[in-house]
């Protein structure tokens, strides 16, 4: 046998690479580079003044180190989504410029027709992607939310319990969502999940309607709660913290905080982003000058 192809005793085994997925069990997040990387721009409902934009784009810049991030608000005068959207307008040789992502857990016409007018304003050469939710990490942040608030219990239920781990926690809880009966639709699949993770009645609801909300509170009460909870479904200014407020007082019901800024929406974001790309790719495939350039010694230009 040759020396030189006998393997030695100490060495190492040759390194296999990861071989890229495609298909069903590809990586959500993934996304054909040929494509480049158009900027990330967060619509944030309502006006400046909160930290859930800056919150966000540091959250989603975990996700995506390579892409420009940036957040607008969708009312105000400063640091609007129109500012956001500048100098993004479209670029011959480029595929798209922007994907605008906006922060809500469900569809909300007011809010989503304030993104489609500051696109239009800009001139921006962008995609607007669905809102986050209906998806099953908006329970499991829901939960987090609940149980940093000290309303229910922080681990999953995994055994059936007839009570409650102590009589301050909820033995019921409302989602409440915001934007009519296509947002409570959504906050329903939110509620499936919630019950399933805490054990006890989740039910759906839409927090400005007063009448529906009273509704749900009487089925929760049917239901043997005695200790409901509002968990709001909310990330910004779509429902405000006095809004939440003046929903407590008015129905005697301890109401949990808005979401916010939570590591799992900005993956759900990098995750919205990372569709458009790849919707755009499967819509149009690159041609060979779009192709970046082959590298090394056996391809530099003659001189």
């Amino acid at each position: 046998m040759n020396s030189d192809t006998t393997p030695k005793s100490g060495a190492l085994p040759p390194r296999a690479l990861p071989k890229r997925r495609s298909g069903r069990h590809r990586d959500p997040l993934s996304f054909d580079k040929w494509i480049g990387t158009p900027a990330l721009v967060l619509a944030v409902p309502g006006p400046a003044g909160g930290t859930v934009g800056p919150g966000m784009v540091d959250l989603v810049r975990a996700h995506r180190p390579e892409v420009e991030v940036r957040y607008g608000h969708t009312e105000g005068e400063r640091e609007t989504l129109t500012e956001a959207l500048g100098g993004l307008r479209a670029e011959e040789g480029r595929a798209l410029r922007a994907v605008v992502v906006p922060l809500l857990t469900a569809p909300y016409p007011e809010v989503t027709d304030a993104v489609d007018a500051a696109v239009r304003a800009a001139g921006a050469d962008a995609r607007v992607t669905d809102v986050l939710g209906p998806h099953p990490m908006l329970a499991e942040a829901l939960h987090q939310r609940l149980a940093v608030d000290g309303l229910v219990r922080a681990d999953r239920m995994r055994r059936i319990s007839v009570t409650a781990a102590s009589a301050t926690m909820a033995d019921g809880v409302i989602v409440g969502a915001v934007g009519g009966a296509e947002a409570v639709s959504g906050a329903g699949v939110s509620a499936v999940l919630l019950a399933a993770r805490l054990g006890v009645t989740v039910l759906p609801a839409d927090l400005g309607d007063d009448a529906g909300l009273k509704g749900v509170l009487a089925q929760l009460s049917e239901a043997g709660s005695v200790r409901p909870v509002v968990a709001p479904s909310v990330i910004a200014a779509e429902f405000g913290p006095r809004s939440l407020a003046r929903l407590s007082e008015r129905h005697r019901i301890r109401v949990g905080s808005p979401l916010g800024a939570e590591p799992l929406l900005g993956k759900i974001v990098a995750w919205r982003y990372a569709e458009v790309l790849n919707a755009l790719g499967a819509e149009r495939q690159p041609s060979l000058e779009e192709l970046p350039a082959p590298v090394g010694s056996r391809h530099r230009p003659e001189s």
